[in-house]
């Protein structure tokens, strides 16, 4: 099976506590500063960003908090990947921004992308059973 080796049900553990915590902890920044995300949203082109940014960042808290404890991976690591997928190369444009803000935009725009290998890593992982989790999901 996949978590049989000593050590990998507590790496993945770690790996899903590091990987989902930091998403929500991103998506409670959504909600706490709505002025300045709902303002760069709206620099960015995005349309509906008073409900967007609300919206993503309950979608993120919800996300990460599944995979961290293990409920709805397939959900929750799918509305990971959706979000970033959508969300990259909308906020993070490295390529239609003045040069003095590229290199920024480029840092964040591969960050990003990083994390959506990570969630499509869990996405794939998302039908076997998880140690440590609580265990409830559709699939």
């Amino acid at each position: 099976m996949v978590f049989e080796s000593a050590g990998s049900g507590e790496i993945f553990l770690l790996a899903r506590a590091l990987f989902g915590l930091v998403l929500a902890f991103t998506g409670l920044n959504h909600l706490l500063d709505p002025e300045g995300m709902i303002g760069y949203s709206k620099a960015k082109g995005v349309p509906a960003a008073e409900f967007l940014v609300p919206a993503t960042g309950i979608q993120l808290i919800a996300g990460g908090v599944a995979i961290a404890i293990g409920a709805f991976p397939v959900v929750a690591a799918g509305a990971i990947a959706v979000f970033l997928l959508v969300a990259t190369p909308t906020m993070h444009d490295f390529w239609a921004v003045p040069e003095e803000q590229r290199q920024s935009e480029m840092t964040s725009f591969l960050k990003n992308a990083t994390l959506l290998g990570g969630a499509l890593a869990f996405l794939a992982l998302g039908s076997v059973e998880w140690p440590y989790a609580v265990g409830i999901g559709l699939f």
